[in-house]
């Protein structure tokens, strides 16, 4: 394979399209020369190694079309965090997302706290979340803007609006846990 020496190349996969996943770049053979340093620091802090593990958690789903029986505990967790990794990233046509929630969006993702919601439902959390904090945490949203990336403070206030979310939703508190 040759890689010209432009700012790189993406590439959109028609198998991913079909399958939903919107916009359908796919992250293991597109390139990129400006990468990180086109984003502000707080989304490269929230998605320093997303590229790789989609990449990885692409290549275990095309393995384990072939049965999970045998898939070690370690490999199936994989998995499963990838395919919810993938429903956060879909994005409807014409629904542009601001900076400051993809941000808060990727770091709640990136933080285990959908591990114990069915990929299924995913879309349908990541929304109501988002809710959340345009409505009962829009000052940390708005910090966010400003700083313009994930400082001590604000990954603290952001990690509490997403436990207080979560515990209470109906992904969260005692029902969740006795559900998983």
């Amino acid at each position: 394979n040759v890689i010209s020496i432009t700012d790189g190349q993406i590439y959109l996969d028609p198998e991913l399209f079909y399958a939903g996943i919107r916009p359908a770049i796919n992250v293991g053979i597109s390139v990129s020369r400006v990468g990180g340093a086109a984003q502000i620091k707080g989304m490269r802090q929230v998605a320093g190694r997303l590229r790789l593990d989609l990449a990885q958690y692409r290549s275990l789903a095309a393995f384990a079309q072939f049965g999970t029986a045998d898939l070690d505990p370690v490999t199936r967790k994989q998995i499963e965090t990838g395919a919810r990794m993938t429903e956060i990233l879909k994005q409807g046509q014409y629904q542009p997302m601001p900076v400051q929630e993809q941000i808060a969006d990727l770091w709640m993702a990136g933080n285990g706290f959908l591990d114990t919601v069915p990929v299924n439902e995913v879309r349908e959390f990541e929304a109501a979340y988002l809710d959340y904090l345009r409505t009962a945490n829009a000052s940390l949203l708005e910090k966010i803007a400003q700083e313009k990336q994930l400082t001590d403070a604000i990954t603290e206030e952001l990690r509490a609006a997403t436990e207080a979310f979560k515990a209470g939703s109906r992904w969260g508190g005692a029902a969740a846990r006795s559900a998983a």
